[in-house]
């Protein structure tokens, strides 16, 4: 859960520039936003990369997949 709770930080960093830009209308938090997201996609990248990674080392522990059946 340590990789969840880093999303939720991540996001908390984001909460004054997005009320900047989306309620106060101020143009600059719009692009700081755009920078946030652009972190938030990075991430998220990361983390799937991660899983991915997981999910190959648990596959090779456990011996060969059943092939197709025909």
């Amino acid at each position: 859960m340590n990789r969840y709770q880093e999303l939720l930080d991540l996001i908390q960093t984001f909460q004054k520039d997005f009320e900047k830009f989306y309620v106060k209308g101020n143009k600059s938090a719009g692009t700081r936003v755009r920078k946030h997201m652009a972190a938030l996609k990075r991430k998220a990248q990361e983390i799937r990369n991660e899983i991915q990674e997981i999910k190959k080392k648990e596959k090779g522990e456990g011996g060969p997949e059943p092939g197709p059946v025909a």
